[in-house]
């Protein structure tokens, strides 16, 4: 009774590995094997020894270490190129990172350069115009300054007009008194 028991416990270990492994084609030995084993314990294995169990057991943890060494280098090697992609990503997004930087700061250099060429550009025309408005104020004093001096002038030409018209009336009334007086003192 005490085989069965070991060998129940023994199926249901093996049952448990074989589960959990991932499917693989076995070799036609291993299949023979197998179909032996359960055809072993189906029956009862009323005529298998200790000595088979204890040989299948260890057939059995030997080919469950060596497939476990082989997932473990299997996964090792996977995380390996995982880990060597992410750092050839993680080096090339940190370039392009670094070129997008120095792209970054060029712009806003050039972006700087060009607000100061606008406000100088915009300094200028301020004072162009300040200059021009200044320009136009002091033409309009002279204007109005002109326009007082031809006013004046216009008065000034009056009054000439005015005096050489008394001047020729005096002038006339000269002669004549000089002829009386020439007259009278003949």
């Amino acid at each position: 009774m005490s085989s069965l028991y070991t060998r129940s416990k023994e199926f249901t270990r093996n049952r448990k590995s074989q589960s959990d492994s991932p499917p693989a084609s076995p070799s036609p030995t291993a299949k023979t094997l197998r179909h032996e084993r359960l055809s072993r314990l189906e029956s009862g294995g009323g005529n298998a020894t200790t000595s088979d169990s204890y040989s299948d057991r260890a057939s059995a943890r030997a080919r469950r270490e060596a497939r476990e060494a082989r997932l473990a280098s299997l996964t090792s090697r996977v995380e390996e190129d995982s880990n060597r992609d992410y750092k050839k990503l993680y080096e090339s997004a940190l370039t392009e990172n670094q070129k997008l930087k120095t792209k970054l700061q060029e712009a806003q250099l050039e972006l700087a350069d060009i607000k100061s060429k606008l406000e100088k550009m915009a300094q200028q025309k301020q004072e162009k115009t300040s200059d021009r408005s200044s320009m136009l104020e002091m033409e309009k004093r002279e204007r109005r300054a002109l326009e007082r001096k031809m006013s004046e002038m216009e008065e000034e030409m009056k009054v000439l007009t005015e005096l050489k018209s008394d001047n020729q009336r005096l002038k006339d009334e000269n002669g004549a008194l000089i002829r009386v007086i020439s007259k009278l003192s003949k």
